[in-house]
């Protein structure tokens, strides 16, 4: 019975890895495009960590106090996500979709480390918009669609399995979520 159950597991969990690299595959053909291919380069870029830094340096100059709490929350979230990635990733080892696939998935933009679980880029994406809808939610309609473009990026570059992003964006919310259970100081 246990040998039956464990064999039943392993079957799921390999149609699971070969969805996950098929869907993979058929993303990353939108890079053999050179307008996509810039355009997702781009948005990694963005999601590397410029755009949301500068945000947290403009933050409390146009926020006011409400602006310096959000980007000390952005700023400890940061950290704890940093944390959370960076020990993840040695645990799991998996390699990423363009070396272990390379086959059916091209590398189009060097990653900034070996591994690929979880999405590091859509972890803190994710948090960093539920945080700032925390406080600014009028910046919702911007932050959500780049979000999703900033997940979808890592994709179509072949540098993460669908999973790695979904993984990454669970890690992001329920981190963005745990913060604001946390004390923190009332934004006036």
């Amino acid at each position: 019975m246990a040998l039956e159950t464990c064999g039943r597991l392993g079957s799921f969990a390999r149609k699971l890895d070969n969805v996950d690299v098929s869907l993979c595959a058929r993303l990353n053909r939108f890079s053999r495009t050179p307008l996509v291919r810039d355009l997702f380069r781009i948005i990694s870029r963005v999601g590397d960590g410029v755009l949301w830094y500068c945000m947290m340096a403009v933050l409390p100059v146009i926020g006011g106090y409400s602006g310096l709490v959000a980007t000390l929350h952005m700023a400890g979230t940061a950290l704890a996500g940093l944390a959370i990635y960076r020990i993840t990733k040695l645990l799991s080892g998996r390699e990423r979709p363009y070396v272990q696939h390379g086959d059916q998935v091209a590398c189009v933009m060097p990653p900034l480390d070996r591994y690929s679980f979880p999405s590091g880029h859509t972890l803190h994406a994710v948090s960093f918009t539920m945080v700032l809808y925390g406080y600014f939610p009028q910046m919702i309609w911007v932050l959500m669609p780049l979000t999703a473009l900033i997940a979808l990026s890592r994709m179509i570059l072949g540098l993460h399995y669908p999973s790695d992003v979904l993984a990454g964006a669970a890690i992001g919310a329920a981190l963005a979520l745990v913060s604001f259970r946390l004390p923190l100081p009332a934004a006036s």
